[in-house]
């Protein structure tokens, strides 16, 4: 047999090698994935209540509203009302989220009238003395984080993907967060926080998912548990509307001032 030929078959029949994922390169593929899926719902709408509650278990309430505008190719714009109580009705608070730059964040306070901007070096503060920081309350961007496939496992009677992704912006108030995402839709169910000395500060638990339009997955009820101060808060969503026609006008600088 010619020696080409008998090379050729040879090919053909040894079986290929099988290259193995990095666990870095799973965690990515985990992370587009995940932002694939909640890809396209253009614009949505709700209402929130936002339960705060301290280390001795006494709880304040407040009531706001929330507009989202997806952005093509950069991150999402979003603007939250305060309604009630009295003391914080008319606060409102801007964000536009960037893929790589860092995010644009700014609050007007009714009191002072006017709008101040958050710094990017503040992103780790509080936002209205909840335990969600200001860089929790944007959208989650693929670019803002690396990733590490950490485990399989099951929580909560589901399987999931347990993965490390680790800020890359030097501000962040995170040195790494661990997140627990279900493996039939790549939404996430839990996220734990450690801070800056790598201790762990705080789990976020996602509860009573449901699907909007047929694709996208939105929780009805969030908790974010600090474990290092005893406080926690409760956000709850409802009301939920989507493709409502919003657009850049709709979130400028401008419209804080003219919430209602």
């Amino acid at each position: 047999m010619n020696r080409f030929i008998l090379f050729l078959l040879i090919l053909t029949l040894w079986p290929l090698p099988v290259f193995a994922q990095s666990p870095e390169e799973k965690g990515l593929e985990i992370a587009v994935e995940m932002n694939r899926r909640d890809d396209g719902f253009g614009d949505s709408t709700s209402n929130l209540e936002m339960i705060l509650r301290n280390k001795h278990g006494e709880e304040s309430t407040r009531l706001m509203r929330n507009k989202t505008l997806e952005v093509k190719n950069d991150g999402d714009k979003t603007l939250v009302i305060f309604d009630n109580p009295r003391d914080v009705k008319g606060t409102a608070f801007l964000s536009f989220t960037h893929k790589i730059e860092n995010d644009d964040q700014w609050l007007f306070l009714p009191a002072l009238k006017r709008v101040k901007r958050i710094s990017s070096s503040n992103k780790s503060g509080s936002f209205m003395g909840s335990e969600f920081a200001y860089e929790d309350i944007t959208s989650q961007e693929v670019e803002k984080y690396t990733y590490r496939w950490l485990r399989d496992e099951d929580y909560e009677g589901k399987p999931v993907f347990v993965v490390e992704r680790d800020p890359v912006d030097p501000n962040s108030g995170y040195t790494r967060q661990v997140v627990w995402v279900d493996k039939k839709e790549y939404i996430p169910l839990k996220i734990e926080y450690f801070d800056r000395r790598n201790a762990p500060l705080k789990t976020l638990t996602f509860y009573d998912y449901k699907q909007y339009l047929g694709q996208y997955w939105r929780a009805d009820r969030m908790e974010m548990i600090n474990h290092q101060t005893g406080k926690s808060t409760v956000l709850k969503w409802r009301d939920y509307k989507f493709k409502t026609g919003l657009s850049s006008k709709d979130f400028n600088k401008n419209s804080l001032k003219r919430a209602r």
